[in-house]
């Protein structure tokens, strides 16, 4: 395990670029009708210096816990810094919490304040904030009667001098999303995080120069990682999306040369080409040496990915089928993986060199292995937490007796020492027929349909398993017209065919379910990062699995 250089911990960064690029643009921030704003590393400096000497004037004991609620915006990283300038914790929360889930974590992390940013439905998450937890409101938030942030910093003075703090300190308590239950708070470092970022840049080399998109949640560990550390690390510029509606149009301001993603939003991308230019004909022109790289080019454009460099998918699997289509566009993905309990970082394929249905090696001074009865992933690095915060039964059951993580994923390695991601240790069923069966792989080709927004494969102690989808919304506002019913039926059935071709007896789909209800986070059957909760779903609906088989159908639409 490498030692961690002190200059490379996450305020030292902020103070070198404060320092020696000040008039530099750091952030640029949408603000509304196609206008933005730009921050550089003075302006940035200036806000965070005068929102950390407010902080401190709270009087709260060191290391305590300040909370954030809000989508991506400049003002979420300055808010940050701000929180970690005044020798705090930060404890971010996802802008699309229920309101249960809110005052949960707000009470289990003993949080002193709450920050409240750009969010698109307060009225409900407002109702979990604990009653005398003082609050401030960023800039693009709603409206309410808390503090703001710019009357703050218009009447306080900034923090002078440069305080550190230790690398071993804990700097920020990350929620996990909660697919297995209630959220956990994984305790990170600031060594954590600088290691990670250390060793990550050492794979994927980012420049000064680079523009990224930062839209994704920066409460998740992926955001966290590579934007807000990068740009610490290398004083990036990050651009921000004000909305999904202008996702488009950001993605085309940014034009960033870095951008990571999940496999669900590639899958759009592509289906968004297909609908302008049909796949045979696309394919057609890709084969022909002379229009190649004039309909790469403009096909990269339409996306606002014709300048990126680094093109990257994780957070789930990424299809092989969807990795070569892009590398026929000149664009090969890095499929990375890693989890909040490691900062993300773990393993990623090379640049220029994709493995399709791996996700690469370790990351230079990680060191992982295979569990050889269960077939867990475990590995151990400098970027390991320090634990789940006020849970240390659960820390102690989430390592080793000799010291390393266990991911709960269950992987292999290829010929040439790549991992392939296998599943959940826990997600493996077995049909009443004695097999097992790993859903994963099987989901990797239901969602390739494009009229699937997610789904999941299931079928503990049946005799097959089946799958259960649900529609995109543009699919399932096309599915009250009766002809394309129809034929989005005759395709779901196609579907099934071809994928059932492709597996083993044990594992082909008896039927698939289309549910006309959408998985919400309100309804609690996705987390805030649209992961699927297969607990949730199959205690909802194993009742129903009997009943669906015995309609002896192929394509079964469940009303609720």
């Amino acid at each position: 395990m490498s030692n961690v250089s002190p200059d490379t911990l996450a305020l030292q960064r902020f103070y070198h670029w404060e320092q020696t690029a000040p008039q530099r643009v750091s952030l640029t921030q949408p603000t509304g009708g196609g206008a933005a704003r730009d921050y550089t590393w003075a302006e940035i400096g200036d806000q965070v210096r005068r929102m950390a000497a407010h902080i401190q004037t709270f009087g709260f004991e060191p290391g305590a816990r300040i909370a954030l609620m809000s989508k991506n915006c400049a003002h979420w990283l300055m808010c940050d810094m701000a929180i970690w300038m005044a020798g705090y914790v930060s404890v971010p929360l996802y802008p699309t919490l229920a309101a249960g889930t809110v005052r949960q974590i707000l009470e289990h992390s003993e949080s002193r304040l709450l920050f409240i940013g750009k969010l698109d439905d307060f009225d409900t998450m407002k109702h979990g904030i604990p009653a005398g937890l003082p609050c401030i409101t960023l800039p693009q938030s709603p409206k309410t009667d808390f503090p703001t942030w710019d009357e703050i910093i218009a009447r306080t003075q900034p923090l002078q001098g440069n305080p550190v703090r230790n690398g071993d300190d804990l700097c920020t308590l990350m929620y996990t999303s909660g697919t297995t239950g209630n959220p956990k708070g994984v305790m990170h470092s600031f060594n954590t995080f600088a290691w990670a970022i250390t060793e990550g840049l050492k794979r994927i080399e980012v420049s000064s120069e680079a523009r990224m998109l930062s839209y994704l949640p920066l409460s998740h560990v992926a955001e966290r990682m590579l934007v807000q550390h990068s740009w610490l690390a290398r004083s990036v510029h990050v651009f921000f999306a004000e909305s999904l509606d202008t996702f488009a149009q950001d993605l085309r301001r940014a034009r960033p040369t870095v951008f990571f993603s999940v496999p669900r939003l590639w899958v759009k991308f592509q289906q968004g080409i297909h609908a302008k230019m049909p796949p045979k004909k696309l394919q057609r022109m890709l084969s022909i040496p002379i229009l190649r790289g004039i309909v790469r080019k403009k096909v990269l454009t339409a996306l606002g990915l014709e300048c990126c460099v680094y093109a990257a998918g994780g957070a789930a699997p990424m299809p092989p089928a969807l990795l070569k289509w892009y590398a026929q566009l000149g664009l090969n993905l890095i499929e990375v993986y890693g989890m909040t309990e490691n900062c993300g970082l773990s393993h990623a394929t090379l640049s220029g060199q994709p493995r399709p249905g791996t996700v690469g090696m370790p990351y230079a001074g990680l060191e992982s292995r295979i569990d050889p009865v269960t077939g867990e992933i475990q590995m151990r690095g400098g970027c390991v937490m320090l634990g789940y915060y006020k849970e240390p039964e659960l820390t102690k059951q989430t390592f080793t007796e000799d010291g390393w993580l266990k991911t709960g994923d269950k992987g292999a390695l290829d010929e040439t020492g790549a991992l392939k991601i296998t599943g959940r240790v826990k997600d493996l069923f077995k049909t009443s027929k004695g097999k097992y069966v790993a859903p994963a792989p099987i989901e990797d080709k239901l969602v390739m349909h494009s009229a699937v927004e997610a789904c999941i494969v299931t079928g503990a102690n049946l005799g097959q398993p089946l799958g259960i989808v649900i529609l995109s919304p543009d699919a399932a506002q096309r599915a009250k017209d009766a002809g394309q019913w129809r034929a989005m039926e005759s395709s779901f059935e196609a579907h099934l065919h071809e994928i059932n071709a492709t597996l083993d007896p044990h594992e082909q789909l008896d039927c698939l379910v289309v549910m006309t209800t959408s998985w919400t986070v309100e309804n609690g059957f996705v987390t805030p990062t649209m992961k699927v909760k297969r607990n949730k779903i199959e205690e909802t609906y194993a009742n129903f699995y009997e009943p669906w088989i015995g309609q002896r159908k192929k394509v079964i639409w469940h009303q609720t």
